[in-house]
């Protein structure tokens, strides 16, 4: 059998005599003044120390990429495993000898990149892939007819 306890919590005492609960005045425990603020509040004020300590470089230039750049060097790609369904719906129209050709310039493509796998046999013109796209391709029975080869980046 447990033994009663003989004094109360504080909260338990406080419960119903007090408004602020052993904080002072009515509002002094409450919101976010009693704290300096939310968020990043105050990183050049009263909280100047705390910010050159943790982050040192909370502000300042971190460098910015114009969006209109940025849409200039985009590049539209295309997987392997989407090539392989555009040739299988057009395996009766744009066909070399046994393989389906397929500019992808003209269709808005850029870049061909080695995601998924490809079962037909396919003649692509692209401006860019990777070797393992092309290796694909081949592999496929296939042949890329590329301006620019590049190498997969290892992340």
């Amino acid at each position: 059998m447990a033994l009663t306890s003989r004094s109360r919590k504080k909260s338990r005492k406080l419960r119903g005599r007090t408004r602020s609960m052993g904080w002072g005045r009515v509002g002094q425990h409450r919101k976010s003044g009693s704290k300096g603020g939310t968020g990043g509040s105050g990183m050049n004020k009263h909280r100047k120390t705390w910010m050159l300590k943790y982050y040192p470089n909370w502000f300042g230039a971190k460098g910015f990429v114009p969006i209109r750049n940025r849409l200039l060097h985009k590049k539209n790609t295309i997987t392997l495993r989407e090539l392989d369904q555009i040739a299988f719906k057009l395996r009766n129209t744009n066909v070399e000898g046994d393989k389906v050709v397929l500019n992808l310039n003209e269709m808005g493509y850029d870049k061909l990149v080695a995601n998924g796998k490809i079962y037909e046999k396919v003649k692509v013109i692209v401006k860019e892939a990777t070797k393992k796209a092309i290796e694909r391709v081949k592999e496929a029975g296939g042949e890329v007819i590329v301006e620019k080869i590049e190498e997969e980046e290892q992340s």
